[in-house]
This record gives C-alpha cells, sequence and structure tokens, in this order.
C-alpha cells in the first residue's frame, strides 16, 4: 500500500477528521482586534478532556437577535451532543447537567452544585466571575473556566465616555428640564467641570475594559494614566501605569477615576473614604467596574460635601439600587442599571467566542479567555 494512500485511510478513520471544524471568520477578527489570549496548554493535554455532551443556554432574546446562533453553535460542536437550555434562568438544573462535561452559560452556584463530577469546562457569558459562588475545591482544581472578557470593552467604554460627557457638560440638568416641558438656560450659568482635554483620567483596571476605556479618552485629548495588579506594562499613549497599591497617590492628580475592575477580595470597597479624601477636589468618578469594590455611603458623602464633582454609575452597591437611596436625586449623577455591556455588537463578539470557545474544546485547543478562578479573572 502505497504512504498516500495510507495517510488517506488514516485520515478517513481519525475521530478528529470528523469533529474538526474551522474556525469563523468573525472570531479570527476579533481574536486579533481585540488581542485575546489563548491558554498555555492545549484541552487535549488535558487528562479528562473526553469531550461528549455540552449544555448551552440559549435564551429567547438570542434568538431574537442572532436567529443562526445554535446552528454555529452545534457547527462547532462537530460530533458533541449538544443540549440547548432555552428557560433563561442561567440555573440548569442537575437532570439538564447530568453527564455533561462542558457549559456555557452563567456561572452560577446553582450550576455549579448541579453539574456532576464529569464537568470539565464551563464558559462564562459574562465577564464578572463574581457570581461563581459555592465551588468546591475540587472544581477550583479540574474545571477550566473561560469568560467574556475583553469583548464587551468597547461597548462599556463607549458608555463610560458618554457619561462622563454628559457629566462634563452638564446634560443632566437639561434632561430634567425636558421631561418637564421647560426651556430653562439657568444651568448654562453654573460652574462647570470643563472641557475633557488636557485634563487626567485614571484608569483603575488596566484590563480589557480600562484600556478601551483609556484608548478613548487619550483620543479625546486627556491624560491618561492607571493602575493594574499584574504589571506596570501599558499601551505607549499612556502617561504613567502603576501597581493597585499606589491607587490613593495617583488619585491626587486625576480629574476623573474611571473604576473599571473585577470584583475581588482584595478590590471589595477599595473605594472608601480614604480614596476620596486622597482625590483631587472636584474630579468625576466614573464606576462599570463591580459595584461592591465602591463604599456607597462613602461616595455619597464625597458627593453631597463636593469633594467629589459628580458620578457616573452604571453598577452600585446593592443592585438594585434602593429607592430611597440619595443617589437617584443628585443633580450630577448618573445611574443606569448595569447594562454598559448590552447592545447588539457586544452581543455579537460575545456568541462568537462562546463558538470558537466550543470548538477549540470539541478539538482539543488552546482556549481563549482563561480565568484564574482563585483570583476571579
Amino acid at each position: 500500500m502505497s504512504r498516500l494512500l495510507s495517510a488517506l485511510l488514516l485520515s478517513l478513520i481519525s475521530p478528529l477528521a470528523l469533529t474538526e471544524v474551522a474556525p469563523e471568520p468573525a472570531a479570527t477578527a476579533i481574536i486579533e482586534e481585540l488581542g485575546l489570549r489563548e491558554s498555555q496548554t492545549a484541552m487535549s493535554d488535558n487528562p479528562r478532556w473526553k469531550p461528549g455532551k455540552v449544555v448551552v443556554a440559549s435564551p429567547q432574546r438570542f434568538a431574537a437577535l442572532l436567529p443562526d446562533y445554535e446552528a454555529r453553535i452545534s457547527r462547532a460542536a462537530g460530533d458533541l451532543e449538544v443540549v440547548f437550555d432555552r428557560s433563561g434562568n442561567w440555573a440548569m438544573s442537575d437532570e439538564q447537567l447530568s453527564g455533561v462535561d462542558a457549559v456555557i452559560g452563567l456561572c452560577t452556584p446553582q450550576t455549579l452544585a448541579n453539574a456532576d463530577a464529569n464537568l470539565l469546562w464551563l464558559h462564562n457569558y459574562s465577564v464578572g466571575m463574581d457570581r461563581c459562588q459555592g465551588l468546591t475545591e475540587t472544581q477550583k482544581d479540574e474545571v477550566v473556566f473561560t469568560n467574556n472578557k475583553r469583548l464587551s470593552g468597547p461597548t462599556i467604554a463607549e458608555h463610560t465616555i458618554a457619561m462622563l460627557m454628559s457629566l462634563s457638560r452638564g446634560i443632566p440638568s437639561y434632561t430634567q428640564a425636558q421631561v418637564k416641558n421647560e426651556w430653562d438656560t439657568s444651568p448654562a450659568q453654573l460652574q462647570r467641570f470643563g472641557e475633557l482635554k488636557g485634563k487626567t483620567l485614571l484608569v483603575v483596571g488596566l484590563g480589557g475594559i480600562g484600556t478601551e476605556i483609556a484608548w478613548r479618552a487619550h483620543g479625546l485629548g486627556m491624560r491618561v494614566i492607571a493602575t493594574r495588579n499584574s504589571s506596570r506594562t501599558g499601551p505607549d499613549y499612556m502617561d504613567y501605569v502603576g501597581l493597585s497599591d499606589e491607587l490613593n497617590t495617583l488619585a491626587g492628580q486625576a480629574d476623573v477615576v474611571a473604576n473599571a475592575l473585577p470584583l475581588t477580595p482584595k478590590t471589595a470597597g477599595v473605594f472608601d473614604k480614604a480614596f476620596f479624601d486622597a482625590l483631587k477636589p472636584g474630579a468625576i468618578f466614573l464606576s462599570v467596574g463591580r459595584g461592591k469594590s465602591t463604599v456607597t455611603g462613602d461616595l455619597i458623602a464625597a458627593l453631597e460635601s463636593g469633594l467629589v464633582y459628580g458620578a457616573g454609575l452604571d453598577v452600585t452597591d446593592p443592585e438594585p439600587l434602593p429607592e430611597d437611596s440619595p443617589l437617584w436625586q443628585m443633580d450630577r449623577v448618573i445611574i443606569t442599571p448595569h447594562i454598559s455591556a448590552s447592545g447588539a455588537d457586544s452581543l455579537r463578539r460575545m456568541t462568537t467566542i462562546a463558538i470558537e470557545n466550543l470548538r477549540r474544546y470539541a478539538a482539543g485547543e488552546r482556549m481563549l479567555n482563561l480565568v484564574d478562578i482563585r483570583k476571579g479573572y
């Protein structure tokens, strides 16, 4: 038998040949544009890797915006058995998870509790991993977690800049007048924050979201500094990148602060009275990370005293924000209900990379957006 014929026969009987699927062009473009990182090892190197069954959360809003999502998932899965959870409640049952080695959805306590020992990979549609509560030590050691990091960065960054520009131009005052059908020019006579060009933005948490915010602020002519937990490196347009323990020192330079931190034991309550006391007087505080990183009472006190000029909050502590919170009625506070990542563009990126990670899992390749579950990001 010739070598060519032998190779052809081997390729026909190889299990990998039956399941091998090419990446979608959209996934390749996203990986390159946003600099998504691969895991250091391939799934096939994991001794527990025996892909067989995956449960995929596919709520109705996905079907409305992405009618081909389930077909694309099925294609990427190859020979894997795919079960779609269309309930939209994000809490998969033990019956759904029986014998399942892969889950695409949200990392919730219910899903973790209901999963059996077969679970090897869980892809979290969200960036935040703080809902992954109740993990057993075995799950921490053996389950591979991936998430949506960097994919919602452009959308959240635009939302952040929108809040900043609205506050700097006093738009909330005019919106209040518009609701009352009033042509009110009096807010124009009040002292305002001023133009953004030349002012300093401090990005706290220079990850995927923080970098997107920084890039846009730089484009507006702002001086951009940042903190990050891992290193002092950053894009060349950054004026300075410090470590997390430099937060309160750098706060004294900041005209604007953008909180893009994940929630971990180290970041909980980091924006407290000491931080606001160290902040440059009259600064704007923007929060799109996690609400529990800010001590709400200390923020309210800083706003009431005038120490903080205004705040743009997409996240709060608690959520939902109570009806009696003073934040609702403050003239220079914008509140959005944790929706900064919403939008069709963000959803398309999120689902495209979920599909690509499923393709990689089925093929035993290196995964994208690996999460260190013990660190929380």
